[in-house]
């Protein structure tokens, strides 16, 4: 394999452009369009089973964060109609499998005992509790019981050091990827890695990745998820009222770790559009490909279409809003260089022919 792709964003800031874009070269595989890939940054997912076991760690924590990764990633896999699932057809039958040996690998201990969350009683263990307690007053108590547990494997613990952990995950990570590529050289993985995840970058990968992210006008991005995707009845992930989208906004991009890894590329939805041919020229290169290997041009991602959706801000009944996002979000607002020059040049010109 030669290239692990990685569009991303910050919720609908327009990384399936960049999706679009490079199922256009040559060899890249995307069977699946835009599904985004989850496992690493679910909750339960992968990295959260790091931060469990490398931060803090005890036997509670260890038993909790191996069972929580394991039911999440069981989930992934059955689960058919949730939209991030159904692993077993979309990655493999095999990652289930693969799931497990990876557990193995970084499970160390796994010993006789319990801690209060197996005694958190569920249905079936609330059934053998109702059964349990006559059985003991017939008998006059002459039986003894077993406790009964939500477990009954024993503690799962790791105490794992960080070089082992990455070691191993690293494995875990590219035989997943080589099940979900099929022998292709170059796959796209939408959402595989989030803006807020790539400072743990460099522990997991090589330098077969890389990540294209997308940013957008904040103020586009409101209107489309309040007038165009709230209509649609589709998932809305910001707050639809204008100061708390710009308070949940300002909040949501301070907190996120910078990363300044070489495996990582930035650019804005608005430049694909405006300056599409020097950005696809600068992501041609970061990708390593050159300008023969982008054999479908246009084809999936066309600029004269896209345009449409940009600067909607602009429109007469979304002014009152967009102001207020524009005087609270104005370090994430975009500028178009190209038209500022432009506007500059246009001065210039008519100074110099007029003689002022």
């Amino acid at each position: 394999m030669k290239r692990i792709i990685v569009p991303t964003g910050y919720m609908g800031s327009g990384s399936s452009a960049i999706t679009d874009l490079v199922a256009e070269f040559k060899d890249c595989q995307n069977e699946y369009k835009s599904y985004e890939y989850v496992l690493l940054h679910c909750p339960n997912g992968l990295f959260d089973l790091e931060d469990k076991l490398l931060i803090g760690n005890n036997a509670i924590r260890s038993d909790e964060a191996i069972r929580s990764f394991e039911l999440q990633m069981k989930k992934l896999y059955d689960k058919k109609y949730w939209w991030v699932g159904n692993y077993k057809k979309i990655i493999s039958p095999n990652f289930m499998k693969i799931t497990d040996d990876f557990i193995k690998n970084i499970q160390q201990f796994n010993y006789s005992g319990y801690w209060y969350m197996h005694e958190e009683v569920n249905a079936k263990m609330f059934i053998k509790l109702l059964i349990r307690k006559p059985l003991k007053m017939f008998t006059l108590n002459k039986i003894r019981f077993n406790k009964v547990l939500k477990y009954s494997d024993g503690m799962r613990i790791s105490y794992i050091k960080d070089k082992e952990f990455y070691k191993y995950s690293n494995e875990y990570i590219y035989k997943i990827i080589k099940e979900i590529a099929k022998g292709k050289e170059n796959i796209i993985l939408d959402q595989f890695l989030l803006p807020f995840n790539l400072f743990r970058v460099n522990n997991y990968f090589d330098d077969k990745l890389r990540v294209i992210v997308v940013e957008r006008d904040p103020r586009d991005v409101f209107i489309i998820n309040k007038y165009i995707w709230q209509a649609r009845q589709l998932c809305v992930p910001f707050p639809l009222e204008v100061n708390e989208f710009c308070n949940f906004y300002k909040k949501m991009r301070e907190s996120e770790k910078k990363c300044n890894s070489n495996k990582v590329y930035r650019v804005k939805f608005e430049d694909l559009i405006y300056d599409y041919e020097n950005k696809v020229k600068e992501i041609t290169k970061f990708l390593g490909f050159t300008e023969k290997d982008h054999v479908n041009k246009k084809s999936r991602f066309n600029p004269d279409i896209s345009i449409k959706n940009t600067q909607l801000f602009r429109k007469k009944e979304y002014l009152e809003e967009s102001r207020i996002i524009e005087e609270k979000l104005k370090d994430y607002l975009y500028v178009n260089n190209l038209l500022i020059i432009g506007f500059f040049i246009s001065i210039y010109t008519c100074l110099t022919k007029y003689n002022l």
